[in-house]
């Protein structure tokens, strides 16, 4: 009898000691996030715990949570017009194996505006707005790079005055501009500055702003048009220069959006300024004729400050810079483990749809609907199941809005798609952001979809 008890007793520990091995082995690694990591005392310690719960890290957008609260205290008549308008009913998502654009504007108009671009003499410009899923141009260079070689045009597009981190970005090549102070539509701002970026620099020493062309994509390494916008209470001066030399231009003080404008072949476009009151939103790369994409990230940014672009400076904006299609990629920081219902977010949205319309009428709306995002459930990781209701949530708004739609989890594979890419090394371990390899992955059929829509 007392020979048993001991047997129990080295099972039960060997038990025990198997499952603290068990904790130390990198399973997540090993299958490719199939099975996440065991813990044994994080898992006896999360007893009672929902089921299901994220691992990414991610948090909701504090400028949504204030913006819900905001909308409980108020009546928002914003979309009284859209209420009582008949919805178009939901469109096809496929088409054969490939994801399609939904169309649910007037009379089916589609890629409207950004057709007739295309057509015209002219340059045709995109601009993708979104969160961290884009970040480092991730996705929209491969898009950029895929327009380029079917419809022509070079350049990178959008640049930013200054980037802690410019080396994460291939797709140019960027130095100096620390004397340059961000400001952000998250932040304290001031709204007569806030454009479509959500980003603008207010200089507060002398600097130098340095761009140069990459050879890590078709078509970027050189380009035909630099241009430097910017706002000069005071009069100042400003010095270019490029891949023919230097030019120093006497800008007279005046509240309105300026430009500078170089008409050239270049591989470089470096900008120098010492006036302190300079406000600038940026540079831009491109080209006169073709199609040019111009990626503008925010990290942690839920879509919802986009109702703060100033109205007036996005029409002075368009003399200079004007699109022909905006796409809106956000979602992702408007997402919590175990969520179903986004009437709120989707509202939101839609007042930020009407918005960004009436700040770019000429510019046709792609609404992107969020990629797979993963979850733990037990040991393993899933699709988040609040995934397929902030899609359904998208995806309603572009209706009432009367707007593009085109469902990325679907483009992915579905349900479980992030677990796969990121097994297949397409994405990151927080099963939620794409790397270049997975970018230029989604940017395939985005861009077909695109070619489809414009064919039609």
């Amino acid at each position: 009898m007392k020979h048993n008890a001991w047997r129990i007793v080295i099972i039960v520990f060997s038990a025990i000691a198997i499952l603290i091995g068990i904790s130390f082995l990198p399973l997540s690694k090993w299958t490719g996030g199939r099975i996440s990591d065991f813990n044994l005392f994080s898992d006896i310690l999360n007893i009672g715990l929902p089921e299901e719960k994220d691992i990414s890290g991610a948090t909701i957008d504090p400028c949504l949570a204030e913006a819900i609260e905001e909308d409980k205290r108020k009546v928002d008549t914003t979309l009284n017009s859209i209420d009582n308008k008949p919805l178009i009913a939901v469109q096809p998502t496929k088409q054969g194996e490939q994801v399609v654009i939904e169309d649910y504007t007037e009379s089916g108009r589609g890629l409207e505006h950004l057709r007739n671009a295309i057509s015209s003499d002219r340059l045709a410009r995109i601009a993708v707005i979104g969160d961290s899923y884009i970040e480092g141009d991730i996705l929209t260079e491969d898009l950029r790079e895929f327009m380029q070689k079917q419809y022509g045009g070079t350049g990178v597009g959008y640049v930013n005055m200054y980037s802690e981190f410019p080396g994460f970005r291939k797709s140019v090549r960027q130095g100096g501009g620390k004397g340059w102070k961000e400001f952000a539509a998250n932040g304290k701002f001031d709204d007569r500055y806030m454009g479509l970026t959500q980003h603008y620099y207010k200089l507060t020493s002398p600097t130098t702003s340095t761009y140069s062309g990459s050879k890590s994509f078709a078509n970027i390494d050189r380009w035909n048009r630099s241009t430097f916008l910017f706002i000069s209470p005071d009069s100042t001066q400003i010095t270019v220069e490029t891949a023919s030399g230097t030019k120093t231009y006497d800008i007279k003080g005046s509240e309105s959006l300026q430009a500078i404008t170089v008409d050239e072949n270049t591989d470089k476009f470096n900008v120098t300024a010492n006036k302190t009151s300079l406000i600038a939103l940026g540079v831009w790369l491109s080209d006169t004729k073709g199609v040019n994409v111009d990626c503008m990230s925010s990290r942690g940014f839920s879509g919802v400050t986009l109702s703060k672009v100033n109205t007036d400076l996005s029409a002075q904006m368009s003399k200079y810079v004007n699109y022909d299609l905006i796409i809106l990629e956000f979602g992702i920081n408007a997402m919590s483990a175990g969520q179903k219902n986004f009437d709120s977010y989707r509202k939101r949205m839609e007042s930020v749809i009407v918005h960004v319309r009436q700040c770019f009428p000429n510019a046709d709306i792609l609404i992107m609907g969020i990629g797979d995002r993963g979850s733990k459930r037990g040991t393993e990781v899933h699709s988040m199941s609040s995934a397929q209701y902030m899609v359904e949530a998208q995806r309603e708004a572009a209706r009432r809005t009367r707007t593009l739609f085109w469902d990325t989890r679907e483009a992915m594979g579905g349900e479980d798609a992030i677990v796969r890419w990121t097994r297949d090394g397409l994405a990151n371990k927080d099963y939620i952001h794409l790397n270049h390899k997975g970018g230029r992955e989604l940017a395939t059929p985005l861009f077909k979809a695109i070619q489809i829509n414009l064919n039609k």
